[in-house]
């Protein structure tokens, strides 16, 4: 009950940061960040999921691993670490590895290269850093306060909480020829809904980045048939659907389109 309870905290906090993130709640920047920079995840600094999200929404070639900082495909590339980065991508690429092996995965990628990134620009990863790490000492002390364990919240609102956060965007994105068609829709009107605050509806999303979440149902409504001309038609019924298609089975292939040609290999 805890996990359960706890991966949902953590999971409805993402989509609060999410929201924040494209203004909201209150329409005033310092206050939306106050609210959202709380490092209740611990390991992602609210700065830099500022940062690469807005990236993400201003790339012109969204699931590009070269122009999408969000982007979970790969180029083609020879040498041992590129194809380690494939093994460790294809661990993921079903439903059910998403879930189980996504978020360790996940939290090791980001702090590797943020270690790499101490070496370009140290300065910068202090700036986003020593806020993150003052919250999280409150936040541990509050923990320790209420005789809850570092590896207990961990284990119990961490991990399932970012396992929830990579249910939602296993399938947003689809990488296709056409940059309009990497965008899904998961409609659906189940809790899980309210625990992603509509961002299921992604097509409408990215139509309309800067709308808050209780207004994307029905604008998704309206312009339905618009989207899914736009999209492709890249819709899922549900999230039941994205179980029975993908628990076992890979949703894409992890190379992209556009990058399935071996670069050089560069000293």
């Amino acid at each position: 009950m805890t996990a359960l309870l706890g991966g949902w905290f953590i999971a409805w906090h993402n989509s609060l940061q999410h929201e924040a993130i494209h203004g909201h709640p209150t329409g005033h920047a310092r206050i939306d960040a106050a609210i959202a920079a709380i490092p209740l995840s611990l390991w992602l600094p609210y700065s830099i999921y500022w940062r690469t999200h807005r990236a993400h929404h201003a790339s012109s070639a969204i699931t590009d691993p070269y122009e999408d900082p969000e982007s979970r495909y790969l180029a083609a590339a020879p040498g041992l670490w590129a194809s380690i980065a494939r093994q460790i991508e294809a661990m993921q690429a079903t439903l059910l590895g998403r879930l189980i092996v996504g978020p360790p995965i996940t939290v090791v990628r980001f702090l590797t290269a943020e270690i790499g990134r101490v070496k370009c620009d140290g300065g910068a990863v202090l700036r986003d850093w020593i806020p993150h790490l003052a919250g999280c000492i409150l936040i541990i002390a509050w923990l320790r306060f209420c005789g809850l364990g570092i590896g207990a919240y961990a284990l119990l609102f961490v991990y399932p909480g970012l396992s929830l956060s990579l249910l939602r965007s296993f399938a947003e994105h689809r990488a296709a020829r056409l940059p309009g068609h990497r965008v899904a829709i998961v409609e659906t009107r189940s809790l899980l809904a309210l625990l992603f605050l509509n961002n299921n509806l992604h097509a409408a999303h990215h139509d309309r980045p800067g709308l808050p979440w209780y207004r994307l149902p029905a604008f998704h409504r309206r312009h339905r048939a618009r989207l899914l001309q736009g999209n492709g038609g890249l819709l899922y019924p549900g999230y039941g659907a994205l179980f029975r298609r993908f628990l076992f089975k890979a949703h894409d292939h992890i190379i992209h389109p556009d990058h399935r040609v071996k670069a050089p290999d560069v000293a």
